[in-house]
């Protein structure tokens, strides 16, 4: 860069002397006649052909422009190659500055390089020539043009320096989504000749149990020396091949790697989502700040939250050797200097022309607890319907495990499914009565069916006959009597329940930072819709997670919002849950454990005395309807929701697993 900004001043001197010659012939003139000013040397030419060069330069595309010796089409043979590992990117090239004499003219060109998803660019000068020649201005060609270090021996090339992508942290900070061994198998068809790739393609998808048309497609649409993976196991994989295996296979190879990876496959994946190379609308939707080939959260909580994962990448540039761009094939090409030579051959690492180095991405905190989350999916690891597990801290709120069975097709129904919450809602029904001035010892009736605007509603099957008739409050809920609370529907008014629910941390949404649903109870209008939501029929709505706030917030005493990503708590928008409400609730949810629904499976349990309520849930058109097993409990500080979209009823389908569940916890 020196020995061209030296050029120019020289260039500016030669320009000057004619200047002062000038002046002193026009004084000598001025003492006998009139004269007319000389006009400047004509620059306006050279100016339109440095902009047309530049404009050129732009496009990477050199084949409209004339070169003093040299067609354009020759010198954009040249010039491709100079360029081509910058790949797609297109610099912005613009005159700064031109300096002329006579028939000669430097102009001083500005270059800048941007760079997706990187602030900083690669911006330089370089210096081209340009002759007049029978009137006409054109270029002179260097590769030097392009960066003053090249030479005829060297090329751009530009790298994307990925960086490390944040972790995903549990409870206590530890490593959930974290950097794991892998093993990558797949083809690299530079092992492998082009007659033997379809057979290859074949043993190596039957051997990893890959579609064989889908990989063959991938690797037909793959470059001739490119590796294309076929599958990636986790190094603790019990079902990888080996190496071995791998090898007998024409062109295969078994690449060890690492990748930010669950502890298991499983491991709340719903949740969590994948990471991976970004698709056409990631890159198209990033607004450049993606590009192919960049790792990305695909889904869930890696897509959240993917920009403070993933970081910011970097890019380098070096000059390379040409050869390995596949020749110069412009004649017009300048011989390098020996120099220059000796000097490219002495050193086998390209030099850095331009770096930008990553910034790694930060950790995303969770209040996961590994130990309760893989407690909580192998509970429901046999479980083929739908199917979930929720449990929070009731003391502060944060959600341990959020566990979603195989068969819920990779859909969080632990924290987004939305089903009728059945007798479990009769907590805030419960709730919404103690407000209208019932208490535990109320009195309420209980008959075997009552008729509501033309409608029977009845008991579950083997209701207790002894619990029928007249009984209390708490005993209608231990019990489950559905008659009796929908018999005392005319004790709440508009919005009553529906404030009680919220009091419970059900019905009103949050902004907690993850997929969630809250729940929803709806101001029925009708009867019977007032009748069925004081059961958790009819529009009444709940996921695991509101279902868990539930009796959390019976257990603490107060209205708990969960959270699972740390700094992003939410603050009820609910009237309080006052202590007394809650130590009323809380007794009669005891009851529900030591003389009713859910005695059978908790009542034996070691440690602090549980409280819980089951749930049965009806839906569809089905003779007889199915029906959605629920059961919600808390023991010590731990409040669990189970859930399980087909079972026979809370305490026979999902009561057994949410036992099964606290004694996994001890």
């Amino acid at each position: 860069m020196q020995h061209g900004h030296e050029r120019s001043s020289r260039s500016r001197s030669r320009a000057l002397r004619p200047a002062a010659g000038l002046a002193g012939l026009v004084l000598l003139l001025a003492g006998c006649t009139s004269t007319t000013p000389q006009p400047d040397p004509d620059t306006s030419g050279a100016a339109t052909a440095a902009a047309a060069l530049a404009a050129a330069l732009a496009k990477k595309d050199l084949k409209p422009v004339a070169f003093v010796g040299a067609a354009g089409t020759a010198v954009d043979a040249e010039f491709q190659p100079l360029v081509k590992g910058m790949g797609p990117l297109q610099p912005a090239v613009s005159v700064r500055s031109l300096d002329s004499s006579g028939d000669r003219a430097t102009a001083t060109l500005s270059w800048s390089w941007n760079f997706p998803g990187i602030a900083e660019p690669w911006a330089y000068d370089t210096q081209a020539e340009l002759d007049r020649t029978a009137g006409s201005w054109l270029p002179q060609w260097q590769p030097s043009v392009v960066e003053s270090s090249l030479d005829g021996t060297h090329r751009l090339s530009q790298s994307r320096l990925y960086p490390e992508r944040g972790q995903v942290l549990g409870e206590d900070g530890d490593p959930i989504v974290t950097s794991r061994g892998v093993v990558r198998v797949g083809l690299d068809k530079t092992r492998v000749s082009a007659s033997k790739t379809a057979a290859s393609v074949r043993r190596l998808a039957d051997l990893v149990d890959v579609d064989a048309k889908t990989f063959a497609a991938k690797v037909t649409a793959a470059g001739p020396e490119a590796f294309v993976e076929a599958i990636t196991f986790r190094s603790t994989d019990d079902d990888r091949p080996s190496a071995t295996q791998v090898a007998t296979i024409p062109g295969a190879l078994a690449i060890e790697d690492q990748q930010m990876l669950a502890p298991s496959r499983t491991f709340a994946r719903p949740i969590l989502g994948t990471v991976g190379e970004a698709t056409a609308d990631e890159v198209k939707t990033s607004k450049g700040a993606v590009v192919a080939g960049d790792e990305v959260g695909l889904s869930g909580l890696e897509k959240r939250y993917d920009v403070q994962l993933r970081g910011t990448p970097g890019v380098q540039v070096v000059r390379a050797d040409l050869t390995a761009a596949g020749g110069t094939g412009a004649s017009a090409t300048p011989s390098p200097t020996p120099a220059a030579s000796a000097s490219a051959s002495a050193s086998p690492v390209p030099p850095v022309l331009h770096r930008v180095a990553p910034v790694a991405g930060h950790s995303l905190e969770l209040t996961l607890n590994l130990g309760l989350q893989r407690l909580a999916e192998r509970v429901l690891a046999d479980t083929k319907p739908a199917s979930a597990v929720v449990a929070i801290r009731p003391s502060t709120g944060a959600v341990l495990a959020a566990a979603s069975g195989p068969g819920s097709d990779d859909l969080s129904v632990a924290t987004v499914g939305q089903y009728a919450p059945g007798s479990t809602f009769k907590v805030a029904s419960s709730l919404a009565l103690l407000r209208a001035g019932l208490k535990p010892t109320s009195p309420v009736s209980c008959p075997a069916s009552v008729v509501v605007d033309g409608r029977r509603y009845e008991n579950y099957d083997d209701y207790p006959a002894n619990r029928r008739g007249r009984i209390d409050l708490q005993t209608a809920l231990a019990n489950s009597c559905n008659t009796a609370f929908i018999g005392q529907r005319t004790k709440l008014g508009k919005g009553d329940l529906a404030a009680a629910a919220s009091s419970l941390g059900l019905g009103t949404d949050y902004d907690v930072g993850f997929p969630s649903y809250f729940g929803s109870v709806p101001e029925a209008t009708s009867a019977t819709g007032r009748a069925e939501a004081m059961i958790g029929q009819g529009k009444d709505e709940a996921s695991p997670l509101a279902m868990a706030a539930v009796v959390a917030s019976v257990s603490a005493g107060k209205t708990v919002v969960p959270h699972l990503v740390t700094g992003r708590e939410a603050t009820s928008k609910a009237k309080p849950l006052t202590t007394a409400e809650a130590s009323q609730l809380k007794q009669m949810m005891r009851a529900v454990v030591t003389e009713g629904s859910a005695g059978r499976v908790l009542g034996g349990l070691d440690g602090p005395a549980p409280i819980a309520k089951t749930g049965t849930a009806e839906y569809g058109t089905s003779k007889p309807p199915k029906t959605h097993a629920w059961m919600i409990a808390a023991q010590g500080d731990l409040a669990v929701a189970v859930f399980v979209a087909d079972g026979s009823s809370g305490s026979g389908t999902a009561g057994p697993l949410l036992a099964d569940y606290l004694r996994g916890t001890r």
